[in-house]
């Protein structure tokens, strides 16, 4: 038994014993076995709160945090939990400043202990069936909203071209998919849908020419934004839904976003919304057993996006620069020439 409410997940895991009692049983609910050999004859180390493995390799000795998205990291699993707890709970997700204040670490660390979670809430691929509405969105800033000069940077044309393109595919009282696309013109869409909705199903999209050709396939149907946006069955209201929640918590919660960062901002809404009809306890324990085989650095993740499958950036400007990489200005000669002379003036 685990918290079901956040003051309970504070309390319970404030004791490291708990903290090690709750992922033992969510690792290994059917007894300790090695990371790296599967070994089951391991003997546990009290002294040093790990386990040794009874077979003869390199890396004997583990711990709770080998082989999980906790890995390497100095932070205390009562602040990794209790973090995790509010980043699958919270419904417009929440930011690395509000862990950096409510957990007790610096802004950098909660930045990349958020990524790590995200990271562990990514969904294994499955087909959806019945009743399925696919649509598209972009992601990016409004122009109105830029400074002037940022907007001449950023904005180099109209309608989606310097935004990111995103699918979402979601059956009708079930689960969503979503996945970034290069673009939205037939051959990624409709691979997308080929790839996770079972053939046969009753599919409904807009009039984008984009979906056309997947009635051979499906029971497609199409409801024409220009006139309507409901005709009898056929509409993508859930999607909209989503698309509202997840742009609530990208525009109000995290403000900017990387573009080969989005899809793991997208992984964390979509698992927030697969899993509404349970509870802050269950999902926060469908959360953990998902932190087991997957490992990302503070290198990748600022140089390709945590846990990028293809390990590219999927930035529709390459050669622009990131905003969180950018490195200081240098000062120039009149700058440098006032901050000699201050050196003597203020000493």
């Amino acid at each position: 038994m685990g918290p079901d409410t956040l003051q309970e997940a504070v309390l319970y895991f404030a004791s490291a014993d708990n903290c090690r009692e709750y992922l033992v049983a969510h690792r290994w609910p059917n007894g300790v076995t090695c990371p790296r050999c599967g070994g089951t004859k391991v003997l546990y180390q009290p002294k040093y709160n790990r386990w040794q493995c009874g077979a003869k390799h390199d890396n004997r000795q583990f711990t709770l945090k080998t082989g999980t998205i906790f890995e390497d990291s100095p932070v205390g699993l009562d602040k990794w939990l209790l973090a995790m707890w509010m980043v699958v709970n919270c419904k417009n997700g929440v930011s690395s400043y509000e862990i950096h204040r409510a957990v007790g670490v610096t802004q950098k660390s909660a930045w990349f202990m958020n990524h790590r979670i995200r990271l562990s809430l990514g969904m294994a691929p499955e087909k959806l069936s019945g009743h399925v509405e696919v649509d598209e969105t972009f992601i990016g800033g409004k122009a109105r909203n830029m400074h002037v000069a940022k907007r001449q940077r950023r904005i180099t044309g109209t309608g989606g071209k310097d935004k990111t393109a995103v699918i979402g595919i979601l059956e009708r009282g079930g689960k969503v998919v979503t996945k970034v696309v290069p673009n939205r013109k037939k051959k990624a869409l409709q691979s997308e849908v080929k790839k996770h909705v079972e053939a046969g199903a009753a599919l409904y999209s807009d009039a984008l020419l984009s979906y056309e050709g997947l009635a051979s396939e499906y029971a497609h149907q199409v409801v024409d934004h220009a006139v309507q946006y409901v005709d009898g069955n056929v509409h993508t209201y859930g999607l909209e839904n989503f698309w509202s929640l997840l742009k609530r918590g990208l525009n109000g919660t995290y403000v900017s976003v990387e573009p080969y960062h989005l899809f793991s901002y997208l992984d964390e809404q979509a698992f927030r919304f697969n899993n509404r009809k349970v509870t802050d306890g269950e999902r926060f324990s469908m959360a953990v057993k998902g932190i087991v085989g997957k490992r990302v650095t503070w290198k990748r993740s600022h140089r390709h996006g945590v846990g990028s499958p293809s390990g590219h950036s999927v930035r529709r400007n390459p050669t622009a620069k990131s905003e969180e990489r950018k490195k200081p200005a240098t000062p120039n000669k009149r700058d440098a020439g006032f901050l000699i002379k201050s050196k003597y003036l203020f000493p």
